[in-house]
């Protein structure tokens, strides 16, 4: 069975580079977020189910997409989709302020008590929709989609500061790609990190559950 350290090491191996998002892999346990039953796969690179139709994404994939935010410790960031709240407890040990949205009460939940036992004071993580963001604490320095939207998601990039920089997947129900979007002065500034698959993000300007499994 891999440990944390050779996970770790793969996805430096694999195009994660930024060593202040390396050691925060490191220091947290991903096995602290997979449910039981897969908890033997927690150091596989691979996406694991977590319930509710969800899962906890790969280890790659939250690396990269942790990397593209170029988090500071002053940053305000939203993010779309807790799940088991492992993305956010990353995000947390990189930024001042974490914000996490998640439509499924009881992940939400499981999440919120799993982050505040670990002693992460800077989260906050309220169950709602989550594809219109969060209004109440905008605007954000940064903003993490874990979802995929079929398009730009432009009601949360209305939440995004100048100067920000929101990462999502975008593209149809069978592939996406991971989107790494600049709110620049002069207009949006996007680039591609690659093919990725994510589950579907539902809401207003997102997919509709009819639309997704239609």
């Amino acid at each position: 069975m891999e440990t944390l350290s050779q996970l770790v090491d793969t996805i430096a191996r694999e195009g994660v580079t930024d060593e202040g998002v390396l050691a925060t892999m490191r220091r947290v346990d991903r096995a602290l977020f997979v449910p039981e039953a897969n908890r033997g796969a927690a150091y596989e690179n691979e996406p694991l189910p977590i319930g509710e139709g969800q899962t906890i994404s790969q280890p790659l994939v939250v690396g990269l997409m942790t990397q593209a935010l170029a988090l500071t410790d002053s940053c305000k960031v939203l993010e779309v989709g807790t799940g088991s709240g492992y993305q956010t407890a990353i995000l947390a040990e990189l930024a001042g302020q974490v914000i996490s949205v998640e439509r499924h009460a009881r992940l939400a939940e499981r999440a919120r008590s799993l982050l505040r036992r670990m002693g992460y004071g800077n989260v906050e993580v309220h169950t709602g929709s989550g594809a219109g963001g969060w209004p109440e604490a905008a605007p954000y320095d940064r903003i993490l989609v874990t979802a995929a939207a079929p398009r730009l998601p432009i009601h949360l990039l209305a939440r995004l500061r100048g100067g920000g920089r929101l990462v999502a997947p975008v593209g149809s129900r069978s592939e996406q790609q991971l989107m790494a979007i600049e709110k620049g002065p002069h207009g949006l500034i996007e680039h591609s990190l690659g093919a990725v698959r994510f589950v579907p993000l539902i809401g207003e300007g997102a997919w509709s559950d009819e639309e997704w499994h239609g």
